[in-house]
Formats: structure tokens, C-alpha cells, sequence
């Protein structure tokens, strides 16, 4: 018996995948969860074999707990599940470990089979999804770069985002100012959402 996680903050979404993988004599969900964090407790609680997170929750993304899943729980696989699928998103969950990458458009067959190959420590990325991300091209922004941006995303002031990153306030205006000419936007707004569009943030 394959051992389900599930996570996402949408409640009708998740009760359906959870119906879904029950019809499945070989899987059983043991824990669902609404957040990052809940999913967090849970896995810990329930140990499962595979975990299926939302790309994006409310308190933190499904990648970030993928990443924090493979050190406290690394024989739990990974599988996001997403609405928003971008190269870099992609990018960025396979350098977390994540095993599977699907949008959300897949039919129940696909989704019960990708478990299966996870499980068997195989992996599944949607074809679609993985030559836009071939095509994509890496990010141009450093770490450092794509950090201050995701701060400055709710239009924090640069003296927050210093705080908030443990730098000064002229070399979080050097790090928008150079993300937003790399990305050959206007300003640190149009930044954020060009960084955004491809999944680097």
C-alpha cells in the first residue's frame, strides 16, 4: 500500500484527489492538509510514502516544502501539482528533489500512475511543461537577485527589505536595480512580475 499525502489550500480540489486515489486498491491518503506548514506536521505524523503538494499555498510554496520534506523525510517523494506551471517553477522543483511535476489539467489515470512511478523512484515531469522549461533558458537573476524581488513583490519599501534580508538599503537598490535590467523591465514592479511570468520567483 502507497502511503498519500495530500496539500492544498483548496478544499473541493483536494477532497476530489483524495475520492480519486481512494478508488486505487494500492493507495491510501493517510494525511490531507490546507498549508505548507500543515503539510509539514503532517508528514512528520504520518510518514507518508508520497506527498502531492499545490505548487502555490498560502503560507509558503509547495517547492519550499518539498525542499524541507527531502531533510526531515527523505524517503517521501514528491510530486507537485500545479495551475500556474512556469519553466523556472519546474526548474526550481527538480533542484528541491521533487520526482513529479503535473498541472493541474491531467486526468485521474495520469496522476495515479506518476504516484506509482514516484513511488517506485522513478519520475514524471509533464511533456509540455518540460519544453517550455528547455526553451525557457535559466534565470538570468542571481539567488541573491530573485530573494529581494520575491520581498519587494508586496511593494515593501527598500528599508523593510533590508531588514527583512539582513542587507543595506543601497545594496537592495543595486540587487532591483540590476534584476530589473536583466530582465529588461522599467522598474522593480515590472520586475517582480516579469520574474514571476517565467517562474524565477
Amino acid at each position: 500500500m502507497i502511503r498519500v499525502l495530500l496539500a492544498d489550500d483548496e478544499n473541493l480540489i483536494r477532497s476530489a484527489l483524495a475520492a480519486l486515489l481512494a478508488l486505487e486498491e494500492d493507495l491510501e491518503v493517510v494525511a490531507q492538509a490546507a498549508s505548507g506548514a500543515e503539510a509539514l506536521a503532517m508528514a512528520r505524523a504520518h510518514i507518508p510514502d508520497v506527498a502531492v503538494l499545490d505548487l502555490q499555498m498560502p503560507d509558503r510554496d509547495g517547492i519550499s516544502v518539498a525542499g524541507e520534506l527531502a531533510t526531515v523525510l527523505p524517503g517521501c517523494a514528491v510530486v507537485i501539482v500545479t495551475g500556474h506551471g512556469r519553466a523556472g517553477h519546474l526548474k526550481r522543483a527538480l533542484e528541491a528533489g521533487v520526482r513529479g511535476f503535473l498541472p493541474k489539467t491531467v486526468g485521474a489515470p495520469v496522476l495515479t500512475d506518476v504516484v506509482r512511478t514516484v513511488h517506485r523512484g522513478g519520475r514524471y515531469v509533464d511533456p509540455e511543461l518540460a519544453a517550455e522549461a528547455i526553451s525557457a533558458g535559466d534565470s538570468p537573476l542571481t539567488p541573491r537577485e530573485a530573494d529581494v524581488l520575491e520581498l519587494a513583490a508586496g511593494g515593501a519599501p527598500v528599508e523593510e527589505i533590508a531588514a527583512r534580508a539582513h542587507l543595506s538599503p543601497g545594496t537592495v537598490r543595486n540587487h532591483l536595480s540590476a534584476a530589473a535590467v536583466k530582465l529588461g523591465a522599467p522598474n522593480r514592479h515590472a520586475a517582480v512580475e516579469a520574474a514571476r511570468r517565467h517562474g524565477w520567483i
